[in-house]
């Protein structure tokens, strides 16, 4: 078994096959065992061989295994002994009459059938340590995680959502069981299987680590060792929160996710993450990319401990919070060489020996210039309408070019003349020496990276315009999954709570990865959308007294999915049970 790429002629296109060769009659024949998908440029092929070259390492190992597994031997008998029940049923029993029918049920299997396959593959239920890795805990796992990508809700929630949508009966008591049994061993190994498969989906080399960091709040206003109030994201001070720090790739692919409690400062999550991520997985070179919210006076230490722990950096900067000398570089245009008929870009060394790349981009000039003009306007047009000056009291967004002026007023007298008078009135007025200021940082971005970096300009732009990827992935997480708020109480229920969340977000995006490269870019929303609508109705004929399953029918995309990550779905009707 090979991995096989076929050129398209007189085109870009390249189709990557997994191919195996046989010999018939004395000549070798080669047989296409899965088409993995077509790639329409260099780095789509380099993505597709590598997928490919996974999925075919996993083939080879089943075909090691012996033809059934003890549970799978079991589900065959059960199916053949349902055929050979299905044998009692005549030609008569499948022609109905429609006015006898009536619709039982409605469930959705889209959902396990495609997210359950990739929960299967990824040997999530490992993650439990014996004794307590048995079937009905890995079960309760992976329904809970199957609720989460569909409907993400409070445990109660989700088991009446599984019973009363998808068929499936759980009993909360055990669910909670289930969780108590997600320890810290358990977390560890989840973080080290999503390291592990997302190393093999880059050739086994991961060198660069996208982290962020965000606050997860409680419906709750008591504080324990782990929940704690502090700076809160979500503007929840007055509630308990934890920290968690999330670390991607830069297609958003999971590498693992650690907790912090609630009062941890942002900043000093980032060293423990990677010191973690480093022994752990023995990285030699890792480049850290997070946005201008690092840099800052309070951070500029974790900044010194990543140059001390030999970690590669890329930090947004505030250009205009630098010193007064570098400001004068930064907005000399003499100082940039041209990159593109559209961006340009200039090297600076900082007092503290690091180097500062600062690019101008005329597209962005442009929507600056355009944004502060709307900006202006609307200020005018309120200033028209409002005259009191304390309603324009505030420095916030295009407010800080207004400026307080005093007002000079004729005061009349008795005699029907008027006299000048000095007045103590103010008068709001716009800025214009501040606006001429600001029109020299339009279309302006600063990146800082380490004393030692050896990263090319090409390289330090391509990286950190990358960094969307793991402000998508906490979107993803925060608001398609919804991780926050926590119900649970207990430091031991909030690990498992995040746990759960971070197998789901593990299977959305790698299915998303996999869905991309083999056919075309579909969102974990729209993906999961299509699978809640594969559903099965059951009906009953009352005359008969049979019950019948009748699939729903499928949308193209929908169909792409279930074919690529091999699951049939068939359409035809079949009985379910003769009463």
């Amino acid at each position: 078994m090979f991995v096989r790429v076929k050129k398209t002629p007189n085109s870009p296109r390249s189709s990557v096959q997994i191919v195996e060769s046989s010999r018939v009659m004395g000549k070798v024949k080669q047989t296409i065992v899965k088409h993995v998908g077509v790639a329409q440029d260099e780095r789509e092929l380099e993505e597709l061989k590598i997928l490919a070259k996974s999925i075919k390492e996993r083939l080879e190992m089943e075909n090691c295994l012996p033809l059934f597994s003890p549970e799978k031997l079991d589900k065959e008998i059960d199916r053949a002994k349902k055929r050979i029940a299905e044998g009692r049923y005549s030609e008569e029993d499948y022609i109905v009459n429609i006015k006898n029918l009536i619709e039982e049920d409605r469930v959705i299997t889209g959902i396990h059938d495609i997210y359950g396959k990739l929960f299967d593959e990824l040997n999530l239920g490992s993650i439990f340590a014996y004794p307590a890795r048995n079937k009905s805990s890995i079960e309760h796992f992976k329904n809970i995680v199957m609720a989460r990508i569909a409907k993400p809700d409070s445990k109660r929630a989700s088991v009446n959502m599984l019973e009363e949508n998808f068929g499936i009966s759980l009993n909360l008591d055990s669910v909670y069981k289930m969780m108590d049994k997600l320890n810290d061993k358990s977390i560890e190994k989840l973080n080290s299987l999503a390291y592990n498969k997302t190393k093999t989906l880059f050739s086994g080399k991961i060198d660069v680590i996208y982290f962020d960091a965000t606050t997860l709040y409680f419906e709750s206003f008591t504080e324990d060792e782990f929940k704690k109030n502090g700076y809160s994201k979500d503007r929840k001070f007055n509630q308990p929160q934890v920290v968690l720090a999330l670390m991607v790739t830069k297609e958003g692919l999971p590498i693992g996710y650690e907790a912090f409690s609630g009062d941890t400062f942002d900043g000093h999550t980032l060293i423990p993450s990677l010191k973690v991520l480093k022994e752990k997985y023995n990285i030699d070179k890792v480049v850290y990319v997070a946005d201008s919210g690092m840099f800052n006076q309070d951070n500029l230490k974790e900044l010194d401990e990543l140059e001390e722990h030999q970690f590669n950096y890329i930090v947004g900067a505030r250009i205009k919070n630098l010193s007064k000398s570098i400001k004068e570089k930064i907005v000399n245009k003499d100082n940039y060489k041209e990159l593109n008929s559209d961006k340009s870009i200039a090297r600076f060394r900082l007092d503290n020996g690091r180097k500062l790349i600062v690019t101008y981009s005329q597209k962005r000039a442009k929507k600056d210039r355009a944004d502060r003009e709307k900006g202006i306007k609307k200020l005018q047009a309120k200033l028209e309408k409002e005259k009191s000056v304390k309603s324009h009291l505030s420095n916030h967004g295009y407010k800080k070019y207004l400026k307080l002026e005093e007002s000079t007023s004729k005061t009349p007298i008795k005699d029907n003349k008027t006299k000048s008078k000095n007045s103590c009135d103010l008068t709001i007025v716009l800025n214009e020496e501040k606006i001429k200021e600001d029109e020299k940082w339009d279309g302006l971005k600063g990146l800082v990276v380490n004393e030692n970096s050896t990263l090319s300009n090409d390289e330090i732009l391509t990286q950190y315009n990358n960094l969307w990827q793991v402000e998508e992935s906490f979107r993803i997480t925060k608001h398609d999954l919804k991780i926050r708020p926590i119900y649970h109480w207990t430091p031991k229920r909030v690990k498992a709570h995040l746990a759960i969340s971070f197998a789901a977000y593990m299977l959305t995006r790698y299915l998303e990865y996999r869905v991309r490269l083999q056919y075309k870019k579909l969102s974990p929303k729209i993906i999961r959308n299509l699978l809640l609508n594969v559903q099965k109705s059951i009906v009953y004929d009352k005359s008969k007294k049979i019950k019948y399953i009748i699939p729903s029918k499928i949308k193209p995309d929908t169909k792409k999915i279930y074919n690529l990550m091999e699951v049939k779905h068939s359409l035809t009707p079949y009985i379910l049970a003769k009463l």
